[in-house]
């Protein structure tokens, strides 16, 4: 048990203040309701870090950098979100028959005390900033806490009359403090979109992360249409229309960064299912350097951009990380001397310096009509955001004949495939040959997480070994996550891209002009050193970056062997 010492008697011994600073911080304290601690801050007379070192020092309590703590699950279980936020504690973990936790203050008995009783353990304080335990909470309570905190106070009764004011801006009203919880948990999660989706019973949270969709949480069937009406008046949408899609867009400040969410609704029997895409302007400081590139395939990708004039392609599905490695791109060539004219549908990220139009069908902007304007307007540096049909593709192949780098993307499952995906539109092949660089296909796979990254020898006639081609002997070590807080317990932390690079190299435009298969156009480029996605995840799984499981994920049968 820690003696039972006043805040202020501890500081004053370990000659931190003064004691007429005191009596003036007990003074204020009085006046303004505020912890006595955060008011002698506040005047200036002392430090957190000073604060923190003399307790550190007075009470023998250890000051801890919570950033670096493992806080485990089940200690978080048994303290309630309203206890962590009165008081501003967290709980770290379980020690037999004591629960550890973070306090910024641990001569505040009445937390203690109150933790206690609601674990029944004893309790072992440790100490931590203010605002590494605020953001610990936010973390690792998340969504469900404040949820389930917001969700308590709906009544029934009440579910009306909060549609009435869901244009409400303050943060008090259950609903929007359940869409605010929500969309703060989404952008901490680092999640690229949200799926909010009515079922029989509930209406269920999933965000997708690092490409994956994991439940977050299920509201009550009676608080749905709240929720969803909070969402389309936040997006401008038509919250009396409920039979069409509708699209919609709401821009947000959040750690002082800004971030655009795409809204899309669309009808379902159970009700309207909303998934809004996620888009973080920070995210967009990805260096092409970060991609995932191997030395082989960077070296042959900047051979295609660093020429003055013709079309790189980048080929994938939906989500492989196209528009990334555009941008990103762009961002490495952009410069003073450079004419950028990007045309996009819609425009996701902002690049300063370049040109960028979005596309508006409504009007009559298609890529098509925009290209043909941008031709006059100097361009040195081009990017399509997809070649869709044949005129987009005969005027942006034109463009690269003429003395311009254009970049566009393609959806084909691999490098090959963009070539005869192009002669299917009906582009003839001598205009393919004499305007084409080069074709990246990629997807993304996840990174192995680096907080609780662990080797392992796969078992003698395991399906890692067979997959990698190792026989039962061979010396062989892989890595894979345990799981962790730092990951969610998913063993995964982020993503990089596996890529098949194949420049067009002379000896192929003879097979382009045959209207040869994509197996034989890539087998040429394997003879110069080209690899297909396969073989370069092999390269990220034995280098302890991926693992086999997350490579068969987004494998794909054609062109692969």
């Amino acid at each position: 048990m820690l003696r039972k010492k006043k805040l202020g008697e501890l500081l004053l011994a370990g000659g931190s203040i003064t004691e007429k600073q005191l009596e003036h911080a007990l003074s204020e304290q009085k006046a303004k309701g505020k912890r006595l601690g955060e008011t002698l801050i506040n005047l200036g007379y002392i430090t957190e870090r000073q604060m923190l070192l003399t307790l550190e020092k007075q009470l023998d309590i250890p000051y801890i950098y919570l950033t670096q703590e493992d806080i485990k699950e089940a200690a978080i279980k048994l303290v309630p979100l309203f206890l962590a936020e009165r008081y501003n504690i967290i709980p770290i973990r379980l020690e037999g028959n004591s629960i550890v936790v973070a306090m910024n203050d641990p001569t505040n008995f009445y937390a203690i005390d109150d933790v206690r009783m609601v674990s029944g353990l004893d309790v072992v304080p440790v100490l931590a900033t203010a605002r590494d335990i605020s953001e610990a909470i936010a973390k690792h309570y998340g969504v469900k806490g404040r949820v389930e905190k917001a969700v308590s106070k709906l009544q029934d009764e009440h579910v009306t009359a909060t549609v009435r004011d869901l244009a409400d801006t303050t943060d008090n009203a259950p609903i929007i403090s359940i869409v605010n919880s929500l969309l703060d948990q989404a952008v901490q999660d680092k999640a690229s979109d949200i799926h909010i989706e009515p079922e029989e019973k509930v209406l269920r949270v999933r965000f997708r992360v690092d490409g994956v969709l994991r439940e977050v949480i299920s509201f009550p069937k009676n608080i749905q249409a709240a929720i969803l009406s909070r969402i389309k008046i936040m997006a401008e949408m038509d919250i009396a229309e409920k039979r069409l899609p509708q699209d919609g867009r709401i821009k947000l400040t959040k750690q002082k960064s800004e971030i655009d969410i795409r809204v899309s609704s669309m009808p379902t029997i159970l009700g309207e299912k909303i998934v809004m895409r996620i888009l973080d302007k920070s995210a967009m400081d990805i260096k092409l350097d970060d991609l995932g590139f191997t030395e082989k395939n960077m070296a042959l990708y900047k051979d295609m951009f660093d020429s003055a004039y013709g079309l790189v392609l980048v080929t994938g599905p939906t989500g492989s990380g196209k528009s990334t490695t555009l941008y990103s791109t762009l961002l490495s060539i952009n410069d003073i001397e450079k004419n950028i004219i990007t045309i996009e549908d819609p425009v996701e990220y902002r690049i300063p310096g370049v040109n960028q139009i979005a596309i508006n069908k409504k009007a009559g902007l298609t890529f098509a009509s925009a290209l043909r304007t941008i031709l006059r307007q100097d361009p040195d540096i081009i990017m399509v955001g997809e070649v869709r049909d044949k005129e987009t593709a005969e005027i942006t192949i034109n463009a690269a004949l003429t003395g311009h780098l254009v970049f566009s993307t393609l959806h084909t499952n691999d490098a090959a495939g963009a070539i005869t995906r192009l002669i299917d539109m009906g582009v003839e092949p001598f205009l393919i040959v004499s305007s084409l660089r080069g074709v990246i296909a990629q997807r993304l796979v996840r990174r192995i997480c680096p907080d609780c990254k662990k080797e392992y020898i796969p078992a003698p006639n395991s399906n890692e070994r067979l997959y990698l081609g190792k026989g039962p002997d061979e010396p062989l070590t892989l890595w894979k996550g345990e799981g962790c807080a730092h990951c969610n317990y998913t063993g995964y932390k982020g993503r990089m891209a596996v890529h098949e690079v194949m420049p067009i190299f002379p000896e192929m435009r003879k097979l382009i002009m045959g209207e040869a298969t994509g197996n034989e156009l890539f087998t040429m480029a394997r003879q110069k050193g080209a690899k297909t996605i396969r073989e370069d995840g092999i390269i990220k799984v034995m280098e302890g970056k991926t693992t086999i499981d997350e490579l068969i994920r987004v494998s794909y049968g054609g062109g692969e062997e």
